[in-house]
């Protein structure tokens, strides 16, 4: 029976899991929130709540133990200085995980982790219009230019009259898909 053995293993020893999961609590306390696995969230989420909850304390113990389970200064100076003072009210749960949907390469399940209670840092980009699927048909600058330049070039009487019909456009070429037959060629 596996009763009370909760540690998720990720399939990594456990130097290497280690090492994993004190990264990704550094990357949450400085990008606030990061977009992993839905199984590292879940194993990132007791640990980042350890680590809040230390900084609640406020000691130097505190900060020794952080700093040994984080081993960075920057991440532990952060998490000390603004993150643990706005959770001061709330008793646990300082995390939040959202579920993505999978990911495309391998169907992984995705999700975002970030604290609850730190300001929320929006990127507001500005509204663009909607662009249309196809692009319209436009004459490209380089092309109209090159046409300027071959009329000034041609002498203006050899210019055609009037009364002689324009030569007529090839006609696209018909393209086949798949060895379908498109309507005209039924």
């Amino acid at each position: 029976m596996r009763h009370q053995k909760k540690t998720l293993k990720l399939g990594r020893t456990a130097e290497h899991r280690k090492a994993l999961l004190a990264n990704q609590v550094c990357s949450l306390i400085e990008h606030r929130r990061i977009k992993t696995t839905l199984a590292k969230a879940k194993a990132v989420r007791p640990l980042a709540e350890r680590m809040v909850t230390l900084g609640k304390n406020g000691s130097l113990h505190a900060r020794r133990n952080a700093l040994s389970t984080l081993r960075h200064k920057d991440a532990v100076k952060k998490l000390f200085d603004e993150i643990a003072p706005a959770s001061t009210e709330r008793n646990g749960g300082y995390t939040r995980i959202i579920r993505l949907g999978q990911r495309k390469s391998d169907s992984a399940a995705m999700a975002l982790l970030e604290w609850i209670d730190a300001p929320q840092v929006v990127e507001e980009k500005p509204a663009e219009e909607k662009k249309t699927k196809r692009k319209q048909a436009e004459p490209k600058p380089e092309k109209k230019a090159k046409r300027d330049e071959a009329k000034r070039e041609e002498p203006p009487a050899q210019e055609t009259p009037p009364s002689a019909p324009a030569p007529e456009e090839p006609k696209p070429k018909k393209r086949r898909w798949f060895g379908r037959k498109s309507a005209e060629e039924k």
